[in-house]
């Protein structure tokens, strides 16, 4: 099926949206979505790479439906998760994204946004292909054997482009396939169209190199 469905972690039933490609198998992307919650706009990104021939899932990592409006909102719900719990559900979506009958292959990819890239950026196997949207975290602690694709505002509060250089620098001389784009003109978040910072050309410019890569790593 396509849409909200759920997945057992321990004693927990976690939800999540899960979109299937309409013909064949074809393999899996982990999505996770930004502070805001498990909003329409991931929905989304699941449902364009379904169409672009990938088995997508996004668990909700609220684990309630929660959905932010505002920044205020959102930083309450990001201060409200359980790092041990938030890591088990992301564990277990990884699972239950393996176990569909359309996933093609053990390797899967990856793609956060902004909070969920500092989860997706940790990821170890059997995550090769990993996709980060303006969204960084402790460089030491990236140890996953992938391939990574990032897209980084030019104007952004959250991510200094200082950071972002040494981020990937430090990536690259530990021997790991990196490439991160600046995108002129933007500021976070500028992927959402829900959002004020949404830049249309940029976004779309961004989708298509993120399905380039994630042909290129995952479809051999």
């Amino acid at each position: 099926m396509t849409g909200m469905v759920t997945f057992k972690v321990d004693d927990r039933q976690v939800p999540g949206y899960l979109a299937l490609p309409e013909q064949g198998t074809g393999p899996g992307v982990l999505v996770l979505h930004a502070w805001w919650g498990l909003n329409d706009i991931f929905k989304g990104v699941c449902e364009r790479l379904a169409q672009a021939g990938f088995v997508a899932f996004a668990p909700d990592l609220y684990q309630d439906g929660r959905v932010a409006k505002t920044i205020a909102e959102a930083e309450q719900l990001r201060d409200s998760l359980d790092e041990g719990k938030t890591y088990q559900n992301i564990m277990g979506a990884i699972s239950y994204l393996q176990a569909q009958e359309k996933t093609r292959g053990e390797s899967i990819g990856a793609i956060g946004f902004s909070l969920g890239s500092a989860w997706g950026l940790l990821l170890e196997d059997p995550a090769t292909a990993i996709v980060t949207f303006y969204g960084l975290s402790d460089a030491e602690k990236v140890t996953a054997n992938a391939a990574f694709l990032g897209h980084f505002a030019e104007h952004d509060e959250y991510e200094s482009a200082e950071y972002m250089q040494f981020f990937e620098e430090s990536l690259r001389t530990r021997g790991k396939e990196v490439k991160f784009h600046l995108y002129p003109g933007t500021r976070h978040w500028f992927f959402e169209e829900d959002r004020p910072e949404y830049d249309a050309q940029a976004a779309q410019l961004a989708w298509e190199r993120t399905i380039s890569f994630l042909n290129q790593h995952l479809q051999g």
